[in-house]
């Protein structure tokens, strides 16, 4: 293990921290904790000697402990190799390997690592040394993907988070393609020190990567539907606790009452709440012993039994109205951020339909800010754009799909990947401008200039 210095002790994984393990294109965000067993991939192992190293190091499993791997073990088995000129003479008839299946558990068995397996399947391969140099490196790389154990771990960030939720559970995040993601951040212009607002049904990864891209500094609103904000994408990042200091949440049930001025953050709703609470407690306390019965020692064990119940309904009511002033104060502290309306931005990806929700938060922007609104499917998008267009109020709206596609780019043999992902969702953009109260907001067909009219009329003459 290399010196832990204060210099890099950021880049360094220590306890605690949220990482992201990465075998092939599989990954998998976990937290650093001592003793705890993770499975990933079929595969159980301990991330204790982990701790200490640089993010970006590979690990090889070797027992169910993780061995570091140094910069020779991580060569390539196949240098120095003999290559044929062409693959015309090979036959795939699986006679070409003379190890069995039996042999290999054998070898894994002995001891024998990923590395040292591989090298054991070329020396007993009748066929390699007649392939090519490019079909020897894809060999050797389809072995490697199934005998070497080795894993890397990686500091969680906006790409790799939503490289993961795409490649495991694209449902999730109502299929979000990373390219797509990136797109929305830079349309709505998130930056440090802005008041944003986030409408997400997606695991909380954008919402993750919009406090990502400002950095601590500014607002972030989490506009949720439901009983409460889902931030188990926002867990994943490990953010500082700071962070978490700029993160506010408000109900969207509670927005027309916020527009109307109706919104009352008081205690009125919650005392009556808390009193109809204590009237079901009471309801459902069971009914005292009798005076006059005729053991003692039954009526004093039943007396501390109703004290030991009212002791514990006066905590849980203590901690029920703690919780509920809590929920109060964060529920007023959003309003007030939200009551100037003057937001910087606006982000919705949901699977709700999002009309409704895009006319009702555009109201809390300031004139001359970009809002962005994604969508699976093209649909709802088209009705949004028919109601902003109709209702005013916005300028440069663009509907837009977004298209992907990898490249493998090695020496000699640059081309674009055969499986890549079919869309990438649609994106609706555009910015708020200030509308004149005074007159209509529908279209109204413009009055024609005086010199128009006037050259005109002399033409008719």
């Amino acid at each position: 293990m290399a010196d832990t210095g204060e210099g890099d002790s950021e880049y360094r994984i220590k306890e605690g921290d949220n990482v992201v393990l990465k075998r092939g294109d599989i990954f998998k965000a976990v937290q650093i904790q001592l003793k705890k067993k993770i499975i990933f991939e079929k595969q159980w192992f301990f991330l204790d000697n982990a701790i200490g190293h640089l993010y970006r190091s590979t690990f090889e499993i070797v027992s169910g402990n993780l061995q570091a791997q140094t910069a020779k073990t991580t060569q390539s088995s196949s240098d120095a190799k003999e290559a044929g000129t062409d693959n015309r003479n090979i036959v795939d008839d699986g006679k070409s390997q003379k190890l069995t299946r039996d042999d290999i558990e054998t070898l894994k068995e002995q001891g024998l690592k990923g590395q040292e397996i591989i090298q054991q399947l070329i020396e007993n391969s009748s066929t390699f040394r007649d392939k090519t140099e490019f079909a020897q490196d894809k060999y050797i790389k389809k072995k490697k993907k199934k005998y070497e154990n080795t894993i890397m771990i990686l500091k969680p960030s906006c790409r790799i988070l939503a490289m993961m939720y795409h490649g495991r559970e694209p449902g999730k995040i109502c299929h979000l393609r990373y390219d797509t993601l990136a797109q929305m951040l830079t349309l709505a212009n998130i930056h440090a020190g802005s008041k944003v607002l986030v409408f997400e049904t997606c695991a909380g990864l954008v919402l993750g990567a919009v406090m990502e891209r400002m950095g601590g500094y500014g607002s972030v609103i989490q506009m949720y539907p439901g009983g409460g904000p889902a931030r188990a994408g926002v867990e994943n990042f490990g953010f500082p606790a700071h962070f978490h200091d700029t993160l506010h949440d408000f109900p969207i049930c509670h927005v027309n009452a916020l527009l109307a001025g109706t919104l009352d953050t008081s205690h009125k709703d919650t005392n009556k709440k808390e009193s109809d609470q204590a009237a079901e407690d009471k309801q459902n306390q069971p009914e005292a012993e009798p005076q006059d019965s005729p053991e003692e020692q039954t009526m004093e064990t039943g007396g501390n039994n109703e004290t030991a119940m009212d002791q514990e309904r006066k905590e849980k009511e203590q901690r029920r109205e703690a919780k509920a002033e809590e929920k109060r104060r964060k529920l007023a502290a959003a309003a007030a951020l939200l009551e100037g309306r003057n937001a910087d931005g606006l982000i919705i990806a949901s699977r709700f339909h999002p009309c409704p929700v895009l006319m009702g938060l555009l109201k809390f922007l300031s004139p001359s800010r970009p809002f962005v609104v994604y969508s699976q499917y093209k649909e709802p998008l088209v009705e949004c754009f028919t109601k902003l267009k109709e209702h005013g109020g916005t300028v440069n709206l663009r509907l837009t799909d977004t298209w992907l596609r990898h490249y493998q780019v090695l020496p000699n043999r640059t081309h674009p990947l055969l499986l890549m992902s079919g869309g990438g969702g649609y994106i609706l953009s555009g910015t708020t401008v200030a509308v004149d109260s005074a007159k209509p907001s529908g279209s109204t067909p413009a009055e024609e200039p005086a010199t128009k009219k006037m050259k005109l009329t002399d033409t008719v003459e």
